[in-house]
This record gives C-alpha cells, structure tokens and sequence, in this order.
C-alpha cells in the first residue's frame, strides 16, 4: 500500500508539499498540484482521513446513526446524507443504535473516536440531557425524527401527531365510522404521536376509536400480519385501519384478503412513511408521505453548516415537517 512518503519521493517533492496538494494549502505550484495528484492516482493513494482532519482542523467524514439498515425507511435516510457528503467530497460513516440507549451510545461513541464532527443523529433512547450535552462534544451534531426544545435549532423533525390527524381526516372524509389501528410496540414518541393526532382528530369530529380495536406490533411485515389477526379475532367491526408505518399496513392489508376482506371494498387501508413498496403493493396504499430524504440532506447541510462555523449558527431556525397524504387505492369511500 502506498505512502505519502512514496508520493513525495515520486514527484520529487517534500511531504509537506504532497500535503498542501492533498490539503488545498497556499505556496504549491499548478505543475506540482497536477504531478502529486496524477503520482496519487497512479499509486492509488488515498489520503488518510484522521490525518487530513488533524492538518486542516476539519472533518473529513459525516457520520450518520440508524436503528436499521434492511429497513427501506433510514436506507432513505442514510442515502439523503450520503448524496451531500458526496457532493463535498466527505466519506460516510454509518453506525447502527438498535433503538436502545446502550448501543445508540457506542454508536456515537464510534464515530466520535474517528474523528467525526459532523453528525445526523437518528436517535430515540437517548435522553435529552445526554443529547444536549453532545452537542458540546460534536460541533455539528444534528437531530433528525426528534425534537428537543433547548436544541431547537439542531432539530430536522416531522409532527407525527399532524400525521395523525391528516390520516383521520381522510377515512372521515370518505365516511368512515368504525376506525381501528396498529401501532408499534416500540416505546418511542413517534407511534404515540401519531395515535394521539389519530384519536384527537376522530373526537373533534364526534367519534371514538374504540380501545379494543387498537393493536401493537413490531414495525415491521410481520407485525402487521399479527396485529391484524388479532383485530379480526377481537369480532368488532371496523371499515377503516390506520397503520404506524407502510410495513406494517402492507402485512395487514394480506393479512385482510387472506381472511376473505377485500380492500378497499370491505375494509380501508392507511400506512405512513410512503416508502418505495407502498407504490407497488396490491393494492398500492394510500399513506402520508414523510420526506425522511429531504430531510436528511437538510440536516447534513444544517451539520456541516455547524461544524464549520464553530456551532454559532443562527440558533432562530426551526426546521419541522408536516407529512403530505398521498392517495392511492386501499382506501375509498364508505357506502355501506
């Protein structure tokens, strides 16, 4: 593997000058610029990254925390940090926190050995004392999917209970009178938020979500298929099912056609998220749209924005999403 040394001995320059190329630092001439980088290429040499950061006082990488690579929903995520660290010729460190204090901890701690000042934090079992007090260690840490009001201004977040009410708007509008859910078991805000707007929507119009016919599940197909065995086996009537996530929703609407239910003719369907399978599923869902992609790209620059201005950013921003219905085929109009 090459060295910078072998660089320097190569171009028949000091290593000190193979560092102000690398480095884009003042006093090297454009025909040395243009010797060290093809000698680089040649060699295919790849600056280290610690090195370059300790040079330069900047960060070289952004690091981003998931709970979940298989999941589509932070694969978006991570891709719409990735498209920006791209764009500034940074790398990408992923790290994985599993939705649990301990390892979305070892997670940070990670990337923080590597030297990574740059950060967009997916992180739901933390708290916010323990997340405020990051921020001191990492410039450009910023929050995405949470919201925590002495950190405002490094929050990228979407109203979960807005997606809510959005949601119990539409089955309202199509003249839905038996509503049931699904919900994760995961004991995190976003699924109580989205079930509180729900069931606030619902009694402002003059409607009760029976608790019964309210299930948990884990996110995913499974969970769906399992929760809404369980709905079924309740033996109360229900016309529409507001889902927490697009997985789920999808699980729940096999686990309908399996028992006879056809949707949307028997029985409405809603999911959140819109990821990439709610536009090709049988039939395709109708769910709130959440731009997890567009948001990461917000908090990435938002992150580098930080780190380069020392954490003095205009600290007035608010960065909140409102999730968007998008209507497709497993809901319609209640005519029974």
């Amino acid at each position: 593997m090459a060295t910078i040394k072998d660089v320097a001995r190569l171009a028949g320059v000091s290593v000190a000058s193979v560092s102000r190329v690398i480095n884009n630092g003042p006093k090297v001439s454009k025909k040395t610029i243009e010797k060290v980088n093809k000698i680089m290429a040649d060699l295919s040499y790849t600056p280290n990254a610690n090195a370059r950061a300790l040079v330069t006082k900047k960060s070289t990488t952004v690091g981003v925390v998931i709970p979940d690579l298989t999941d589509p929903f932070f694969a978006s995520l991570a891709h719409g940090v990735d498209q920006v660290a791209r764009q500034k010729n940074m790398q990408l460190l992923l790290s994985t926190g599993l939705v649990t204090a301990e390892s979305e901890q070892q997670a940070i701690n990670l990337l923080i050995e590597r030297r990574c000042d740059v950060m967009v934090l997916h992180s739901k079992k933390l708290s916010d004392d323990t997340l405020i007090a990051l921020t001191d260690k990492v410039p450009g840490l910023v929050l995405i999917d949470r919201y925590i009001e002495q950190i405002a201004h490094r929050c990228v977040w979407l109203d979960n209970s807005e997606g809510g009410k959005i949601a119990a708007r539409h089955l309202l509008a199509l003249k839905h009178k038996d509503f049931s859910c699904i919900s994760s078991s995961y004991k995190i805000d976003d699924p109580s938020l989205r079930l509180q707007g729900f069931q606030n929507e619902l009694n402002s119009a003059g409607f009760n979500l029976d608790q019964e016919l309210i299930e948990y599940g884990e996110p995913n197909l499974q969970g769906g298929e399992i929760a809404t065995q369980k709905l079924l086996a309740s033996g109360k009537k229900f016309t529409a099912l507001f889902v927490y996530n697009d997985a789920m929703a999808i699980g729940a609407i096999s686990t309908l056609e399996d028992n006879g239910y056809r949707v949307p003719t028997d029985i409405s369907v809603i999911g959140f998220d819109d990821v990439l399978l709610s536009r090709y599923s049988r039939p395709k869902l109708t769910t709130l749209h959440y731009p997890i992609e567009e948001m990461a790209i917000q908090a990435t620059n938002l992150a580098l924005e930080l780190a380069n201005k020392n954490n003095k950013a205009d600290k007035t921003k608010r960065f909140k999403y409102i999730p968007r219905l998008k209507k497709r085929e497993s809901t319609s109009l209640n005519d029974k």
